[in-house]
Parts: structure tokens; C-alpha cells; sequence
């Protein structure tokens, strides 16, 4: 049993490494100036930590820092108008499919169930036509449309699980005092469900920002890019220090990193409650 465990624990250590070196180098690099980071041996640890290079894509001036800083601000948007407008549908799409009986529901849900089985990627080139034929190609509202076409079945199917195992006498109980089904879901249903929405909201935020190849298809102007597709293409400018680089790495985990690290209870506890209400 211990030589069991202690195998275990040495296999959990290994992909812990593994996965976290890549982020720790280049946090090392970001805090090390370009003079130190060109120096051999390597430095693994800074040898004077400096946020130089933050302080630089942040508020310094020149053509880097504010590509950094307008691409933040694509992505801050593009995201947040995304996880809004996913999170509502959703909810009344969960709504309708949970609680409303109507003709073909079954299989209008299983429609959108079924949606999530398609490689995403195999809708590149369609929508990118399409959204060209409306001239939404490098627009916010492009990006975002298509985040929402993306993520909303998924949204909607961990809404309506989370909705269906809710108690209806409540919602009866309403109804009976005169209350309309708008009403019933606006005082009633939404309150109590608003675990499984903050966790579909906070699910969706992060799919958004981790998207790469739709941005980077259909936003080729910086005016629209987001940090992710950004820094990428920093790659190709000979002029852009490793460490500035790094730092703009950084800066783009950081912000889901941080969401995960202070609402992970909010998404297992609002996925898991609605499995056993």
C-alpha cells in the first residue's frame, strides 16, 4: 500500500512539473531584465526580480504596449459580452426545456445536444464566409456571435439539468398566488438557481478567453485581435524583447488563473448541486 502511494504521489509530482515549468520560465524570464535573460548559463531564478517589463506593457509608451493593452481590452469585452449574452439565452432556453411541455421538445433539446458533437473547427470557414457576407468579419460583434453559437448548447444543458432537479412545487405555489411564468422565473426560479448560472457564466468567460483560431480567422485586425492571437503574432517581430514577451504571457494567464483559483467552489459546487437536489 505505501509503495503504491508513494507511486502515485512521485506521478502526480512529475505532471506538476511537466505542466507548470513552461509558466514558471516564463515567469523567471519576465522578471529578469533582457541583459540577464541573454546571459549563459540560463538564470533560474531572477537574479534581481524587476516588473520592468509589466510596468512597460502596462503604462509605457510605443507601438508593443499598446497593442498589449488594446488587445486586453478586445478580449475583456469579447468575453464579457459573450459570457453575458450566452448565460442569458441559456437560461431561458434551460427554463423552457425543463419546466414548459411543449410539442417536440424532446427532440429540439436533443437537437442541441447534439450540436456539441461537431468539431468546432469544422465551422471555421462557413461562418467566416458568412459573417463576410455581412461584413461582421474584424468586428466585436462577429467574435461574439460566434462565441455564442459555440458555447451556448453546452450552457444550456448544464442550466436544464440544474433547473429540472429544482423542487416545482415552488414554482406551483406561485402560480396558485397569481403569479405569470415570467414572474415564477424571475422571483422564484432564477434565485434559486443562480449557483448553476454562476457557474455556467464563469465556465463560459473561460472558454472564451482561451479561444485561439476563431479570433485569430476572423479578427486579422489589431483593432479587434484578443490578447491570446496578440501575443502570438508578437513572435514575428524581431524587435520584441523574450521578456516582454513573457511578461505579456503572464498577463494572459493570469486573469483565468485567478478566476479559477478564487471561484473554483462556486463551479464544482454549483455543477455538483445540480446533480443530487
Amino acid at each position: 500500500m505505501a509503495r503504491h502511494q508513494w507511486g502515485r504521489w512521485v506521478g502526480v509530482v512529475l505532471i506538476l512539473v511537466w505542466s507548470l515549468f513552461p509558466l514558471y520560465w516564463a515567469l523567471n524570464s519576465s522578471l529578469q531584465t533582457n541583459a540577464q535573460n541573454a546571459a549563459r548559463p540560463s538564470h533560474y531564478v531572477p537574479p534581481t526580480p524587476t516588473v520592468h517589463n509589466y510596468s512597460a506593457l502596462l503604462s509605457g509608451s510605443g507601438s508593443l504596449p499598446s497593442s498589449i493593452r488594446r488587445s486586453t481590452l478586445n478580449i475583456m469585452v469579447e468575453c464579457l459580452f459573450a459570457t453575458v449574452i450566452t448565460v442569458v439565452l441559456a437560461t431561458l432556453a434551460a427554463y423552457a426545456f425543463a419546466r414548459i411541455r411543449f410539442r417536440g421538445r424532446a427532440f429540439l433539446f436533443g437537437v442541441v445536444l447534439a450540436t456539441m458533437a461537431f468539431p468546432p473547427y469544422t465551422t471555421l470557414i462557413p461562418l467566416f464566409r458568412i459573417l463576410a457576407s455581412v461584413h461582421l468579419v474584424n468586428t466585436y460583434t462577429g467574435i461574439v456571435l460566434v462565441y455564442v453559437s459555440g458555447f451556448l448548447p453546452l450552457a444550456t444543458w448544464i442550466l436544464q439539468n440544474y433547473m429540472a432537479s429544482l423542487p416545482v412545487a415552488l414554482e406551483e405555489a406561485g402560480q396558485i398566488d397569481g403569479a405569470s411564468r415570467l414572474q415564477v422565473l424571475g422571483r422564484i426560479v432564477l434565485p434559486l438557481a443562480l449557483p448553476g448560472i454562476i457557474s455556467t457564466a464563469i465556465i463560459t468567460f473561460l472558454f472564451a478567453w482561451a479561444q485561439f483560431l476563431f479570433p485569430l480567422v476572423l479578427s486579422s485586425d489589431s483593432s479587434t485581435q484578443p490578447l491570446t492571437v496578440a501575443i502570438a503574432a508578437l513572435q514575428g517581430r524581431h524587435v520584441v524583447p523574450y521578456t516582454m514577451l513573457s511578461a505579456s504571457g503572464i498577463i494572459a494567464v493570469a486573469v483565468p488563473a485567478v478566476i479559477v483559483l478564487l471561484l473554483n467552489r462556486f463551479i464544482v459546487s454549483g455543477l455538483l448541486a445540480g446533480s443530487v437536489k
